[in-house]
């Protein structure tokens, strides 16, 4: 993530982006879907991703704040360069209307049998303690939160809402044979006067099962 603060700005730079293996085609409009059952793999992505496949890509999230934005101290909203806004599910749906605001994070676990493999996957999130500019100045990753959301979702909090700790963080349990997937809105805090500079720093996602 990436934050550029200008004579007195912030500009907060957007991370992240984990692939596993692979999801399958079907067809509804729901964000905890039921897979079918298959050979144990994870699959993740986000921001732009490709369907049962690596997708090198590192979406940038951004904030750009002028000297009276940083000095009225209001929180700012984060826009992104991800262009992903059809559901990597397979059905095509319109998962982030408005893909420039936001990062499309999507996760799926699945395995043949109940004893083949774990019950369920677990989606983690882990970022640095401190973003920072070339002179060395930092500002807290704790400074950047984020809010969900998955239009015609029955279930659109199934990865929770959330801010970044500076460490790693538990978002969310897959079950398996599950595939969960929701649109994240990033938000710079700006609580804090800071010294001019583009502040870099970047958070890594990553699914599990043991």
């Amino acid at each position: 993530m990436s934050i550029s603060l200008r004579p007195t700005a912030i500009h907060f730079l957007g991370a992240a982006l984990l692939v596993a293996l692979g999801l399958p085609a079907a067809s509804a409009h729901a964000w905890s879907l039921t897979l079918a059952a298959a050979s144990r793999r994870v699959f993740l992505h986000v921001g732009n991703g490709t369907a049962e496949g690596n997708n090198g890509t590192i979406n940038l999230v951004t904030a750009n704040l002028t000297g009276a934005q940083l000095l009225g101290g209001a929180p700012l909203a984060m826009t992104s360069n991800s262009t992903q806004s059809a559901s990597l599910y397979g059905d095509g749906y319109t998962t982030c209307p408005t893909p420039a605001s936001q990062v499309m994070v999507g996760a799926s676990y699945r395995r043949s049998s109940a004893t083949n493999g774990p019950a369920s996957a677990t989606l983690r999130v882990t970022s640095p303690a401190s973003l920072s500019n070339a002179a060395g100045d930092t500002i807290p990753f704790t400074q950047i939160s984020w809010t969900v959301a998955a239009p015609g979702s029955n279930n659109p909090n199934v990865i929770p809402a959330g801010t970044f700790n500076g460490a790693t963080q538990t978002l969310a349990t897959v079950p398996a044979n599950t595939y969960i997937e929701n649109c994240h809105t990033f938000s710079y805090a700006n609580s804090a006067i800071r010294a001019a500079g583009t502040y870099n720093g970047r958070v890594t996602y990553t699914l599990s099962s043991p």
